[in-house]
């Protein structure tokens, strides 16, 4: 029988109708709705689709791979140096990372640490079953957009542990595959809906068709490649620090990586994540909370009503239209006192006031993922 379960935080009837089409289809096996839920386009934000043998492009979405890494910083005595030099940090990071919808940098912006692996990558996906004119694309341009950031809520920030706010540091980015990942869902949309008009919707292949397996096949390409992407701006950010603060030794530790719009096989299924993180027993992860308030390092408790998965973040409670009508520059700029951050009329949308409160998507999923620390923000980035 198929098990739905319903974990979201002051549910909405938008997000509801999305997740009881998505979870109401024949192939669905299971079906999961996480705390910080809240309507997108075809599934939910937050939503966890189990099938048997089906693939559903637009229940990944068109940011395929997005997700977070956390990185802990080797240098103990740093926190007052970033604290002194706060204000140059955020000016050159802005400086060597393209922030905002459709910045990109070129080939030779790359490190060649990145580069090397990147190469590596499109060996291995040539491989595997693929589509040609999207493995030339990949091969050709998608270089270019390693080490970009991107918009809406994508971000870089520079924290300490709030439990111990001089002894750590530590370096989160979230963002994704960037245009490799809008062109490949966009591609497999339209093959799976049979139309280049109407396109988003539920529509699925089985993954013994050609046309499963080269989606199943580059959906693993894009985790690999919004990895690399998302470890070529820490490269970055590690660069301006060494330089601005002088410790040229400077090196970072990855906690943990963690992708959160993906389709992964696990004991038999396929399980669709849109906007929801993996939480396996035993499993690190980062929840983001709000540019204000941090993110949260956390463990999974591979809890199966969760289908061991939890929040990607917080979750939008006013969509951005709303956000720019009834959020005060002024009320953002003091709650932000004290961070040095991308604070404007451009990210009024992206304010704290425009999500639910973490404490309380904490409390709803401690079932799912335990807390390890909370790490608050000194430096935050927004592309606008």
């Amino acid at each position: 029988m198929k098990k739905v379960t319903n974990f979201a935080l002051n549910l909405d009837d938008e997000t509801k109708r999305q997740f009881d089409l998505c979870s109401s289809q024949s192939y669905v096996t299971s079906a999961s709705l996480m705390p910080d839920a809240h309507s997108g386009y075809v599934a939910p934000i937050g939503s966890v689709l189990q099938t048997k043998t089906t693939l559903v492009p637009a229940w990944i979405g068109y940011d395929i791979g997005c997700g977070m890494i956390a990185c802990k910083f080797s240098q103990k005595d740093i926190i007052s140096h970033v604290r002194k030099h706060s204000k140059e940090i955020f000016e050159k990071v802005n400086s060597i990372i393209p922030m905002g919808k459709g910045s990109i940098g070129v080939h030779g912006d790359v490190s060649d640490e990145i580069k090397g692996k990147f190469r590596d990558l499109v060996q291995r996906y040539k491989k595997v079953p693929h589509n040609t004119s999207l493995f030339n694309f990949i091969n050709t341009q998608a270089q270019a957009h390693l080490g970009s950031l991107g918009s809406g809520n994508h971000f870089i920030e520079l924290g300490m542990r709030k439990d111990a706010p001089e002894d750590e540091l530590w370096l989160i980015v979230h963002s994704g595959s960037r245009g490799v990942g809008h062109k490949v869902a966009t591609e497999y949309m339209k093959k799976a809906s049979g139309s280049n008009d109407d396109f988003e919707k539920t529509a699925e292949f089985d993954i013994s068709t050609r046309e499963g397996e080269e989606y199943y096949h580059v959906v693993d390409f894009g985790q690999e490649f919004a990895l690399l992407n998302r470890l070529e701006m820490a490269i970055r950010v590690r660069d301006v620090l060494r330089k601005v603060l002088g410790f040229k030794d400077l090196s970072f530790e990855l906690f943990c990586n963690k992708n959160h719009n993906f389709v992964e096989k696990h004991e038999g299924f396929f399980v669709h994540r849109k906007g929801a993180t993996p939480a396996k027993k035993g499993e690190l992860g980062v929840i983001p909370a709000n540019m204000r308030d941090g993110c949260f390092l956390v463990k999974g408790l591979g809890n199966k009503d969760f289908l061991e998965s939890s929040s990607h973040g917080a979750g939008r409670i006013l969509s951005r239209g709303e956000a720019k009508k009834v959020v005060a520059l002024e009320e953002f700029e003091e709650t932000m006192k004290g961070i040095v951050g991308t604070v404007s009329e451009k990210t009024l949308d992206e304010s704290p006031f425009v999500y639910k409160n973490i404490y309380d998507v904490m409390e709803k999923q401690k079932a799912s993922v335990e807390v390890i620390c909370q790490i608050v923000p000194l430096i935050n980035w927004k592309g606008n």
